[in-house]
């Protein structure tokens, strides 16, 4: 193995951790949960416990979905 070679490896192997740490990031922000972040299950109607769960669950199902996806893109 030649320098160059060594030089091309290292380089994809950082540049596709800092790719998967934007995707990561681009879907928590995206897939955010808005009212259920940083807010008091009190200060909450019934209605939006629910929704605030739903969104906790399609964020996770989102994110388990996009590891699945990153995955199978490396066969």
């Amino acid at each position: 193995m030649n320098a160059n070679q060594i030089l091309n490896m290292i380089g994809r192997m950082v540049l596709r951790r800092l790719v998967n740490r934007g995707v990561k990031a681009g879907i928590d922000r995206t897939l955010g949960t808005g009212a259920g972040r940083g807010a008091d299950l009190q200060d909450m109607t019934p209605e939006q416990r629910r929704q605030a769960k739903a969104q906790r669950q399609a964020a996770r199902r989102a994110k388990q979905a996009a590891r699945m996806a990153r995955r199978a893109g490396r066969f």
